[in-house]
């Protein structure tokens, strides 16, 4: 009787001795998440659908918007930026612009980043959408877009108002879509001290706030936020044999223990976890025909690595590959997504989906492509298209 006894004690303490670990992964912080960005996958959690304050981590959407404005073309690093009244009217964490100065979009991002300047953030609201008001609309659309279900945006900047809330998995959301979409914000991100160049020739000395990104090597982001609502909170990044995490802590009581539970939530999920690359980016998967192309056929391939999140003693597996592709219609250029590829395991299950798009741009077919095409089949004895 003892060794059944014993014998049960061992298989329950098996069973839940990661559960055990992962509810004392943190211990200030009232929410906490922690995802891993190429999968998407949670792997840690504490109360991360509370509806809190966010304080300055507000500014991760503010800065995706901007990115987007970059990437369609509506801004660039270089434009200037006339600082408006409302902007350098701004309280809180500031770099004290004043009204009519112009600064380039560069300056105002790295202000932004580094020193979570409201007034800076309110300015480039102000650039993009015309009003404050019409880029919050923005925000709370974009946070709709990526699947934010529990966040709603006041402001551009994080300071407390009624009804301005998140959640640890909105964030860490919204800080995975921005360091996947566009990692060159990790270069102001990272920086620990800078300094804003002023249009009088006089500096002004940035210093970041997330202590990490200097004292934690793997760190390079993101945001952090206090205000007396929100208490301490940080969504933070960091990469480690090619893995990266995205970690949020929010509602913590001082800035020490932010950092301190930021630090296990990092360590938790380097130590536990490890991304295998099964495919990497553009291995060639198939050849498909290309109607109306120059060329009757072109290979296809991945538009990102395939990979999997193993607990860090997992053994790879093996792996196939089902191609579900659309009808390709020249002209086609490598990056249009045509197709889909399912990463399947040898147990059948499927681990994860990839774009494919074809590995060499493919332009439309003339009468003389089809000319000639025809004349090859006529020699060949085959039948003409």
């Amino acid at each position: 009787m003892k060794k059944i006894i014993l014998i049960f004690c061992f298989l329950f303490l098996l069973l839940f001795s990661n559960k055990v670990l992962a509810e004392e992964v943190v211990e200030a912080s009232e929410s906490a998440i922690l995802m891993e960005v190429s999968t998407g996958k949670v792997l840690y959690e504490k109360d991360a659908d509370v509806k809190r304050a966010p304080a300055s981590m507000t500014k991760i959407m503010s800065m995706i918007l901007i990115m987007d404005a970059i990437k369609n073309g509506n801004l660039s690093m270089d434009d200037q930026v006339v600082i408006s009244e409302n902007a350098s009217g701004m309280g809180g964490s500031q770099v004290y612009l004043n009204t009519f100065e112009k600064y380039k979009v560069r300056e105002l991002l790295k202000s932004i980043a580094i020193a979570s300047a409201n007034d800076a953030v309110v300015a480039m609201s102000e650039k993009i959408a015309g009003t404050e008001s019409k880029f919050v609309e923005m925000m709370n659309e974009k946070c709709r877009e990526i699947g934010c279900q529990n966040t709603n945006f006041v402001n551009p900047h994080g300071l407390d108002a009624e009804g301005h809330v998140s959640t640890a998995r909105d964030m860490a959301l919204m800080g995975t879509y921005l360091v996947k979409n566009y990692p060159e914000i990790l270069e102001f991100t990272s920086i620990y001290e800078d300094y804003l160049q002023r249009p009088d020739g006089t500096n002004t000395w940035l210093v970041n706030t997330n202590r990490l990104v200097r004292f934690y090597e793997d760190v390079d982001g993101l945001k952090t936020g206090f205000t007396q609502t929100a208490g301490y909170c940080l969504t933070s990044t960091a990469k480690k044999n090619n893995m990266r995490l995205v970690g949020v802590v929010m509602g913590v009581d001082t800035a020490d223990n932010r950092t301190s539970d930021t630090v296990k939530l990092l360590n938790y999920g380097f130590n536990s976890y490890k991304l295998s690359t099964i495919f990497e980016k553009n291995k060639v998967i198939d050849e498909v025909r290309v109607e109306k192309g120059k060329m009757e056929s072109t290979k296809i391939v991945l538009m990102d690595d395939a990979t999997e999140l193993l607990n860090v003693n997992d053994k790879a597996k093996n792996y196939t590959i089902n191609i579900s592709t659309d009808k390709i219609v020249a002209p086609v250029k490598k990056g249009d997504e045509v197709g889909k590829a399912q990463i399947i395991d040898n147990e059948g299950n499927i681990i994860t989906e990839v774009g494919i798009t074809v590995s060499e741009d493919v332009s439309k077919a003339n009468l003389w492509d089809y000319f000639k095409r025809n004349f090859n089949l006529i020699l060949s004895g085959k039948k003409v298209i």
